[in-house]
């Protein structure tokens, strides 16, 4: 996809401006070498003859939006798992990694999968993802390889970064000094070309010791390799378990991380933040200004797996507790928490949509949110938060920032064009609220997807163009 030399020009298109509601404005945006090169009133840009020129028809321009947290190798695999009996996490673990045994058997399938999801991602307005590919010795490198290529495949329509995942222990057992093979596995193939990412799940180690070992292994791969790190961590809702996010604070102080640095760590999941107290939230916000520790919630999984009725039948946490408040950490303690759609069809989160703006509209209901600046927290959480989490814009957890000018959503000359176009939508808000199918997707300036519906109702008689 080569970029044209004359640029390119949506014409005709509204922008989230806050408090709009009638007469929103309309605007031109001329993109030249992938950035936004001017931003004028509607019908006041005259492109170049040779410039590639998008109508808009008064649609909504939002940031193209982002997956700071998928998973690549694991989705629409249900229907390849065993029937799901108790829904349980424990459950879930077991039918997938049975499932995943299957994966080195079945490339094309494991390839066909990933290629659907980045596909469909992109034409819902995706131009930036954290892929998550697994590495242990059920499937090897198989699942390395399909990302590598597929990343490389789609460079020019979507940024992908691989993320060499140990789901999988580290250490063997509890006895274990040393870590094993999936330690050995995960050095090789973090030693490849095009691995941007080191991650695992300290939770699945044998005790908490051991937990606390593989984040400083994953922390010392991310150092020695140059890459960022990302944990699924603090994956409950129990009050009497200790966070340990304050133990990879605690490590990245120590080897003296820095966000002028570039790298980050990613913590995903981290339920067990939601029941923060407002010192803790403070606490965090404080070692987060410093120390780029990124914060991903996962709404579709965290809500569908945590909080299960105990052996007594209660259940610890109400629904919106199951999952981080991203609109009320941000509200009250200036924290900025993405959000993700983490698993799409299968035993961890068998609903729900890859569609990012469907989790800033279940938002919406979730934590029970009626006003435009919520809104445009959760718009942000899937955009530009999102890539911030990924270390693909610069920010982090800052606060203070006014509705228009500080929050990205609103683009600026200068900035990257990567946009999404709601067609239909004739105002921001609707974006969050309801938002449509028919989109057009621009990454570095280019139109990389156009999706639309085709509309037929009895009472018309034929076809409604979109």
């Amino acid at each position: 996809m080569a970029s044209s030399n004359f640029g390119t020009v949506i014409r005709n298109v509204r922008l989230p401006c806050a408090e709009q509601h009638s007469e929103t404005p309309a605007w031109d945006i001329a993109c030249l070498g992938g950035r936004v090169q001017s931003i004028t009133s509607s019908g006041s840009c005259i492109p170049h003859d040779e410039a590639t020129v998008i109508e808009a028809d008064g649609g909504v321009l939002i940031p193209s939006l982002c997956h700071s947290h998928i998973h690549l190798d694991k989705c629409f695999i249900l229907g390849q798992c065993d029937p799901l009996i108790t829904g349980s996490l424990s459950e879930a673990l077991q039918v997938t990694n049975k499932a995943k045994a299957e994966f080195p058997k079945d490339v094309d399938n494991l390839y066909a999968r990933a290629t659907y999801l980045i596909r469909e991602s992109v034409e819902s307005g995706v131009t930036a993802m954290r892929a998550f590919v697994e590495v242990d010795t059920t499937v090897g490198f198989t699942c390395l390889d399909m990302g590598l290529q597929l990343a490389k495949e789609w460079a020019e329509v979507c940024h992908i970064q691989i993320v060499a995942f140990a789901q999988e222990a580290l250490y063997e057992s509890a006895a274990s000094t040393e870590p094993g093979l999936n330690y050995n596995l995960l050095c090789d193939a973090v030693s490849r070309q095009g691995i941007s990412v080191v991650g695992s799940a300290p939770w699945v180690e044998p005790d908490r010791a051991h937990a606390l070992k593989n984040i400083e292994l994953i922390l010392s791969l991310a150092e020695k390799h140059d890459l960022h790190a990302d944990f699924h961590l603090d994956y409950n809702v129990d009050p009497d378990a200790a966070p340990m996010v304050w133990d990879v604070l605690q490590q990245m102080h120590q080897r003296s991380w820095r966000r002028s640095s570039g790298k980050r760590v990613t913590i995903g999941h981290a339920t067990r933040l939601g029941l923060f107290s407002g010192e803790e939230w403070a606490e965090l916000k404080r070692a987060t200004d410093t120390l780029p520790l990124e914060i991903v919630a996962l709404p579709q999984s965290d809500t569908y797996m945590m909080g299960r009725a105990d052996s007594n039948g209660k259940i610890p946490v109400p629904l919106a507790g199951r999952t981080i408040n991203a609109p009320q950490v941000y509200r009250e303690h200036g924290v900025r928490v993405a959000l993700s759609v983490n698993n799409v069809e299968n035993a961890f989160t068998p609903q729900g949509s890859l569609d990012p703006l469907t989790l800033a509209s279940l938002g919406v209901a979730l934590f029970q949110v009626g006003t435009e600046p919520d809104w445009r927290v959760l718009l942000r959480s899937v955009s530009i938060t999102s890539k911030e989490a990924i270390g693909v814009i610069n920010g982090g957890n800052t606060s203070g920032e006014s509705a228009d000018e500080g929050d990205g959503i609103v683009p600026r000359i200068g900035d990257p064009a990567d946009f999404v176009v709601v067609h239909g939508a004739r105002r921001w808000q609707s974006t969050v609220l309801s938002p449509g199918f028919d989109r057009t997707t621009f990454y570095k300036g280019n139109v990389v997807a156009r999706r639309r519906a085709r509309r037929w109702n009895a009472n018309t008689g034929g076809e409604i163009s979109s």
